[in-house]
């Protein structure tokens, strides 16, 4: 294992590529959007029949959530909606990765359906279609039925079971408009922030519950590609993935062991089994993970072949013998302490396409909270948040010309939302959203990155 003692800059991609006028250019059928999930932005927890979500439930816990808020309203994209498409409209966006709301489709988390919950993702779908706008639906992101939770909650077989049924819910209504589905979203936020460290809901702390967890959501994501294979045979279908890209910064024993656990559990603990490769089994012997809820036939169905991996990536991670070690060495950090490096993003792009290979990619989420204390005719003035995307496009421009099959980027955001259990603290949205008239103003990095999107090029 290398040991770094530095932390090189990010090549800049675009120097001297304006003298030459050999700029980036991005593919013509590249598709440029941005993201949201369903509980961050929608609202409207108790409006039109949704039922009660784990996080609806963990939200109203006092000292769960840093500035105490909830997501209640949110962005109130549920009324807002068609003004929102219209902006994106407006902004040159040409797809939007949204999610479905479990408990808005089904309360209960199973059995009758909530028509005016599906209603709601009807008419989105229309509205965007009517705007050139592809969607993108996620079918899970995090907002658990909170009666699914009450009856054992992702460390139970039940959850995947159901969700499928959920799923053939959705798909069987919207396939006819939806040509691409994510089938769930980050698998390990889920499994590691509800169930092992307590710090997202539902808010559980158990190693084995944890574990059991991180299974259980690869299954559905199994269960959930047969239903959409089923209904769907034409469709695309694939699963989103966050990666923090971990670099060691000792030479200590403890380094390297906490080094290894870390970076499997948070980079390879789910692409390896997609990948039809198991579980890292270094991390499972050190985790004395005796896999009783791997069933016959579990690893078969969750390596079935994907159309796409959904790549979430913010920063890379400084690992040595202790927390925080090697922090020093960061240059420039987001507005949650996050640094800032791009050379990463493109390392794990090659990475992931050398080590497997898959059909496409799409980058799922990539953007940053920032101060957004500046403002300039009326708008925030977010240059960073610019410099941010572009050093990150940049990097995407690079593995495409090396022919990585990268087929499109989300930002996150398009609206500062509630940032879950920092609740509205951080702002990652290139539209500020008012906290007390919820108006929408795109920012400079909206303006900026609309331009992007109409030229496909970085020189704007």
């Amino acid at each position: 294992m290398e040991i770094a003692t530095t932390a090189p800059p990010p090549p800049d991609l675009l120097a001297g590529a304006a003298e030459s006028g050999d700029l980036p250019q991005f593919p013509p059928a590249f598709v440029w959007g941005t993201a949201t999930s369903a509980y961050q932005v929608e609202g409207a927890v108790g409006q039109d029949g949704r039922g009660e979500s784990i996080w609806d439930r963990f939200s109203g816990v006092e000292g769960n959530i840093a500035d105490g808020t909830t997501g209640a309203v949110a962005c109130d994209h549920y009324n807002r909606w068609s003004d929102d498409v219209r902006m994106m409209q407006s902004l040159s966006m040409g797809g939007y990765r949204f999610s479905i709301a479990w408990p808005r489709v089904l309360p209960d988390g199973t059995g009758t359906v909530n028509a005016s919950g599906l209603d709601f993702y009807d008419r989105l779908v229309d509205g965007l279609l009517e705007a050139g706008i592809q969607p993108f639906p996620t079918l899970y992101h995090w907002d658990l039925p909170q009666t699914l939770e009450d009856r054992g909650g992702w460390p139970s077989r039940l959850v995947p079971e159901a969700f499928a049924d959920f799923v053939e819910v959705v798909v069987s209504r919207l396939a006819d408009r939806i040509g691409t589905w994510t089938t769930i979203n980050e698998p390990f936020v889920v499994a590691n922030h509800g169930y092992l460290t307590g710090e997202h809901a539902p808010g559980r702390c158990s190693l084995p519950e944890g574990l059991a967890a991180s299974h259980h959501v690869l299954l559905a994501h199994g269960m959930a590609m047969e239903r959409i294979r089923a209904i769907a045979p034409n469709a695309s279908a694939g699963i989103t993935l966050n990666f923090t890209p971990a670099m060691l910064t000792s030479a200590a024993p403890a380094a390297l062991d906490r080094f290894n656990t870390i970076d499997d559990l948070e980079n390879w603990w789910y692409i390896n089994p997609i990948a039809g490769h198991g579980y890292p089994q270094r991390t499972v012997d050190r985790l004395g993970w005796d896999q009783r809820e791997v069933r016959d036939g579990d690893l078969d169905l969750i390596a079935a072949p994907i159309d796409f991996l959904g790549v979430n990536f913010y920063t890379r991670q400084l690992i040595g013998a202790v927390e925080g070690e090697g922090r020093a060495r960061r240059r420039r950090e987001t507005a949650m302490g996050w640094e800032v490096h791009a050379e990463s993003f493109g390392w794990l792009l090659r990475t992931l396409h050398e080590r497997f290979q898959m059909p496409a990619y799409f980058v799922t989420e990539n953007g940053a909270a920032m101060p957004d204390t500046i403002r300039r005719d009326g708008r925030v003035s977010d240059l960073d948040r610019i410099a941010y995307m572009r050093e990150h496009l940049a990097q995407v421009a690079a593995v495409i010309a090396e022919g990585v099959p990268v087929k499109g980027y989300f930002a996150w955001s398009l609206l500062d939302n509630f940032e879950w259990a920092h609740g509205y603290r951080y702002r990652f949205g290139i539209v500020e959203v008012s906290p007390h008239t919820l108006e929408r103003i795109p920012k400079e990095s909206a303006l900026w990155y609309a331009a992007v999107a109409r030229s496909g090029r970085l020189d704007c």
